[in-house]
């Protein structure tokens, strides 16, 4: 009995002493909780901040599907083609420049206009236009220029059926104030090599194998026109478009289009000759035309299938022509037949 009081007794000791000593260990277990809450926390803020700024980048040529890209910097570039979106499959996910991508956001992806830039895309079948900001890479099918953000192709109204006809232009007082943003982070050591990389020209008609193409859905084979003579330059910037409401500092305006035309452009040269020889070899493709425009004070020649009914059977036209010798062709968006 003696015994059993004994250890009952150092037992219920030990107990009182555990209390004692246990709010201590709480207290201390506490604030090494906070301390690490506290520290992740800010972990978590200072890698947000430095992800969704980003750097400025260019980029060096890459090659995409026997296609090479040349990024640069280009103040004035204005080009017209076929715009798809993107979402789901990259949202929170890191963009070309180290962003986080936000399908929510007014932004977009373009092969070859530095990160950031700012562009007005305009949807060329229903008149809306927005200014968003380029901030990763894309898209990588041949017959399309820009992806956009979801965000952007539910303003644009173009989300549901995935693609419209669309006019891309760089706005460069807002990408330079951009730009001056995001210098202060970080510039991409590879600015300069991407900006002295050589530009190829169109592909010369005698180095050019051209094999017997198949006639492509969509267009039909008709006798060719005289090229154009006029001077002016040609879908630099498409005629009939006209701002019709809504100030520059809303999202979205709207603007009033004429009809519009796909065409494939295979090449554009600077003498007709080359130009006609070229159209020659394609024309049973499709109705294929020379085009004259100026730009810079320079004539050039452009051949171009089309006008397609849709974009089917011009992307099929675009893979043809890759495929058989011309990487540099591209859909463009014309008013003229």
């Amino acid at each position: 009995m003696a015994l059993f009081c004994h250890i009952l007794y150092n037992n219920v000791r030990f107990a009182f002493g555990l209390l004692a000593i246990l709010p201590i260990i709480l207290l201390g277990g506490c604030a090494e909780t906070v301390l690490i809450a506290h520290s992740a926390k800010k972990i978590r803020e200072f890698n947000s901040s430095t992800d969704r700024k980003g750097y400025y980048k260019v980029g060096t040529p890459y090659k995409i599907k026997n296609v090479w890209y040349y990024p640069k910097v280009d103040y004035s570039y204005d080009e017209t083609g076929i715009g798809s979106w993107y979402g789901p499959n990259f949202h929170q996910k890191l963009t070309a420049n180290g962003e986080i991508f936000d399908q929510n956001a007014l932004s977009a992806a373009h092969r070859t206009l530095p990160m950031p830039s700012v562009v007005r895309v305009t949807n060329l079948e229903n008149g809306r236009a927005l200014v968003v900001r380029i901030n990763d890479r894309g898209p990588f099918a041949h017959g399309r220029i820009i992806d956009l953000s979801r965000r952007s192709a539910q303003l644009l109204g173009f989300k549901r059926q995935g693609t419209a006809k669309m006019r891309v232009e760089i706005l460069p007082e807002e990408t330079r104030q951009e730009i001056v943003k995001i210098k202060g982070e970080y510039v991409q050591k590879d600015r300069m090599m991407a900006s002295n990389a050589p530009v190829p020209d169109a592909v010369p008609v005698t180095t050019v194998s051209v094999k017997s193409l198949a006639q492509v859905p969509g267009t039909s084979i008709q006798k060719i026109k005289q090229p154009l003579n006029s001077n002016k330059p040609q879908d630099r910037r498409l005629s009939g478009v006209q701002l019709t409401k809504a100030s520059r500092a809303s999202k979205v305006q709207y603007y009033k289009v004429k009809e519009s035309h796909i065409f494939v452009q295979a090449a554009a040269f600077s003498t007709k000759d080359s130009a006609n020889r070229l159209k020659n070899k394609l024309s049973n493709v499709g109705k294929t035309g020379v085009y004259q425009t100026v730009i810079n004070g320079k004539v050039f020649y452009r051949v171009r299938i089309g006008p397609f009914s849709n974009n089917a059977p011009a992307d099929e036209a675009l893979s043809n022509l890759i495929e058989n010798g011309f990487p540099g062709a591209r859909i463009i968006i014309s008013n003229k037949k």
